[in-house]
């Protein structure tokens, strides 16, 4: 099989995982705070993770790892908590239809900042697809009214989304840098023992010891096994993800992972019974036209 044609495809694979976390992690993070989930779910990750990287006999690699990959995968783990953070915030209080299409957006910012940094410069189709695709995510945006007896959530959502994808491109950019060279596993497992030291600093300084102890007593059976599948589900999406950055440009790369958003619309749809308005259904055509365009 080409070296490209794998990367595709194991890119394609990232996606399906990553649809379906969105939807888990809504699902997992009602009632719970925020951050502690985040830190909860991270420790599946890890898990699974080095799980991985030692059943493929990657451990002794460890030393040999470049200390450039070690700063950039470093930096990566802590853009991807920061992401994660924020992302998973936007989930409590806004919609998953209008939060994930916010953080597929880090696309275009993953291309824009491709050009100074990876020198990979897109073709007048490319252009033409951010444009495309930037339209389709400010009609999925949207601006929803309140269902009668709704309260307004106000715009703390929208803010923490867009926060979200900002840290999401910087994550594609940086983890490029940082698995050159080395086995996509290894790097997946590094980035996410950083993510997890973020993630549990952020509890402790935000709840401290004793209240992290309570807010995890009250989850319930279920929430931890909402967080359990969510870190599965993301484990596996970056491990794929990982990968087909070793064997594909950035620019493609990224595309394909945001195709992701239409798992996740149809879950939220299915599961959470999230509607769809005509302006929104338009802009998700635009956004995985564009995204296809990318493709060719």
């Amino acid at each position: 099989m080409p070296q490209e044609t794998l990367g595709i495809l194991l890119a394609f694979a990232g996606a399906l995982f990553a649809g379906a976390v969105a939807i888990l992690a809504k699902l997992g993070y009602t009632g719970v705070d925020s951050t502690l989930a985040t830190a909860l779910r991270t420790v599946v990750v890890l898990v699974f993770a080095w799980g991985l990287a030692a059943l493929g006999g990657r451990l002794p690699e460890l030393a040999l790892i470049p200390a450039r990959s070690w700063v950039f995968l470093t930096l990566s783990g802590l853009a991807t908590g920061a992401s994660w953070l924020f992302y998973f915030a936007a989930l409590q209080k806004g919609d998953v239809a209008r939060v994930a299409p916010i953080d597929k957006s880090s696309t275009i910012l993953t291309m824009l900042l491709a050009i100074p940094i990876l020198g990979e410069i897109p073709t007048p189709l490319g252009v033409l697809c951010m444009v495309v695709m930037g339209a389709g995510t400010l009609l999925m945006v949207g601006i929803r009214r309140p269902a009668r007896g709704e309260k307004p959530s106000g715009g703390s959502w929208l803010a923490a989304a867009w926060a979200s994808a900002v840290f999401a491109a910087l994550t594609s950019i940086l983890t490029k840098l940082g698995v050159t060279g080395i086995d996509s596993t290894l790097g997946t497992a590094v980035r996410t023992t950083v993510v997890l030291v973020m993630a549990w600093a952020m509890v402790l300084i935000k709840l401290g010891g004793k209240g992290a102890a309570r807010e995890m007593k009250a989850i319930p059976g279920s929430g931890w096994m909402l967080l359990a599948l969510s870190g599965i589900a993301t484990g596996a999406s970056w491990l794929c993800q990982n990968a087909s950055l070793q064997l594909i440009n950035a620019s493609l790369a990224a595309p394909i992972d945001k195709l992701s958003i239409v798992v996740t619309i149809l879950f939220s749809r299915v599961i959470l019974k999230e509607k769809l308005p005509r302006a929104a259904r338009i802009g998700l055509v635009l956004l995985v036209a564009g995204t296809l365009g990318l493709l060719i």
